[in-house]
């Protein structure tokens, strides 16, 4: 299901004049919304239903009927999922109310994210990585832990793939690429400095480019050829990338997932050439298992 609402509070930042109007009615009056047809919608929002249907459009839907019918669906969820500890972190939560609230979060964060996915989209992203001579990955920060985890798994099934941690050498790495490779950056924001240089760089050697950042208008999702997007839920007070970060992963892992599923026993195969064997955690744990058949 397509989430009308998250997918109002992503693009409500990048809304134009006519288009204010219209998310702010439907998010602040959603059930209302629901009963209303596009003619009646027009006129309380005092705008046009050519605008409306434009709008949906923007969004994802295939017109106000589609946009209608998810939002029906979405708000019959929401209440009966309701739950309070998606509010802020304040200073007088106690330590299990920390717990409470960060993992509910995340479970909300991986939530809206999925229902930003557009499966069009992802399908041409995995294609384009089947087809790719070299996948380059490209982030900062928390970000580049994203990219480094993204290295190890396509490095595990032999897929030729670079990330560096020096920004310096991603941007050389950018400048070196080919129409034949193609590029995954990885930017919450999406106005990362660095990326946007690497980005630009490589777009500029006509590479195909990935971009995993949240749902608006950026510049690092401007410049891609595709956007898989991760939800807006991070605390308010963000001090350090969370739940955006759990989302990203994510993406990655999905990513992986159905390139995998592409060349399923070719990559089965791989994964047992490179298996790496822990000899003496699995020598200790053949000495327990006899230790314990012993005193039976």
């Amino acid at each position: 299901m397509k989430s009308v609402l998250v997918r109002l509070q992503e693009y409500t930042g990048k809304a134009s004049g006519a288009e204010k109007g219209i998310v702010g009615y439907l998010l602040e009056h959603p059930d209302k919304v629901s009963s209303l047809s596009i003619h009646e919608l027009a006129e309380v929002t005092y705008s046009s239903a050519s605008t409306i249907i434009r709008l949906c459009r923007k969004l994802g839907f295939d017109g106000y009927r589609d946009l209608n019918k998810s939002l029906v669906y979405e708000l019959a969820l929401r209440k009966s999922s309701y739950d309070e500890r998606s509010s802020e972190i304040s200073r007088e939560d106690s330590l299990e109310e920390i717990v409470a609230k960060v993992t509910y979060k995340n479970i909300v964060s991986l939530e809206d994210t999925r229902k930003l996915l557009d499966m069009d989209v992802l399908r041409k992203c995995v294609e384009m990585i089947m087809e790719a001579k070299t996948i380059c990955l490209f982030g900062m920060g928390s970000s580049l832990l994203v990219a480094k985890d993204a290295y190890l798994k396509f490095l595990r099934i032999n897929k030729p793939c670079i990330i560096s941690e020096d920004w310096h050498a991603q941007l050389l790495q950018a400048r070196n690429m080919t129409k034949d490779d193609v590029a995954i950056a990885i930017s919450y924001s999406g106005m990362t400095e660095e990326v946007i240089r690497c980005v630009a760089a490589a777009k500029e050697k006509g590479a195909p480019i990935i971009a995993i950042t949240r749902f608006e208008e950026n510049p690092i999702a401007l410049m891609a050829n595709y956007n898989l997007s991760v939800a807006a839920t991070e605390f308010m007070f963000r001090s350090g990338a969370m739940s955006s970060r759990i989302a990203q992963l994510n993406i990655i892992d999905i990513l992986y997932t159905a390139y995998i599923n592409r060349e399923y026993e070719q990559n089965l195969r791989q994964f047992q050439r490179t298996h790496i064997e822990k000899p003496y955690l699995e020598a200790e744990a053949v000495s327990k298992e006899k230790t314990h058949k012993g005193r039976e």
